[in-house]
């Protein structure tokens, strides 16, 4: 092949994966996102501790099941920032489909975060939501699946806890409304001064 071909050639994919960034593996730590055929039919979101657990009956876990409506709110942009992370750790792209879709354990994280908010929201105010939760780093996102999971993850625990604090933090407000530039109050003595703006995020810390 001539250089220039080499060029011009795709990455490698690194290594074989299933669905959105699942190891090609025995029994990985994974999410499944179950799409049903009926355009009405609720989707559900189930992790999969894989050989991580050593009890098989404590190995699934329902952790939401969002309205069809929702999830068809949420979907599209959810599946783009999925594909340009698994782009670029050289990774197959996928796409939501009728059935079980496998998702990367980490991926599945920040979706639960987003569908938890989301379940109870009104639906007007899910659009922020996706906004903000696209404003989130991954790390930010996994930390507050932590958080969450550690006491109101299951299926039933919506409306309480940290469920209820996901709403009201990715869905009241939009975060470039919440956290644009602020100018400063000047004083008589300093007005000759350039205004200072701060701008802040959702989290001022690194993990």
């Amino acid at each position: 092949m001539s250089t220039r071909k080499k060029q011009l050639a795709k990455p490698a994919i690194v290594h074989p994966t299933l669905g959105f960034g699942v190891p090609a593996t025995s029994d990985p730590h994974h999410f499944i996102v179950e799409i049903p055929r009926s355009n009405t039919g609720a989707v559900s979101i189930v992790e999969n501790l894989g050989m991580q657990s050593h009890d098989y009956t404590q190995s699934i876990i329902v952790r939401c099941v969002l309205e069809r409506p929702r999830w068809t709110a949420i979907r599209s942009e959810v599946q783009r920032a999925f594909n340009v992370r698994l782009k670029e750790r050289q990774l197959k792209t996928s796409a939501w489909k009728v059935g079980e879709n496998l998702v990367d354990r980490l991926l599945g994280k920040e979706l639960c975060v987003l569908a938890w908010a989301c379940e109870g929201m009104a639906f007007d105010h899910i659009a922020i939501a996706v906004r903000n939760w696209l404003a989130l780093r991954p790390e930010e996102r996994w930390w507050l699946f932590g958080m969450t999971a550690i006491t109101t993850g299951g299926v039933n625990d919506s409306g309480k806890g940290w469920r209820l604090a996901l709403r009201h933090a990715l869905g009241d407000v939009a975060q470039n409304e919440l956290f644009k530039p602020r100018i400063t109050q000047t004083t008589t003595r300093d007005t000759a001064k350039d205004h200072e703006s701060i701008t802040l995020s959702l989290f001022d810390f690194d993990l």
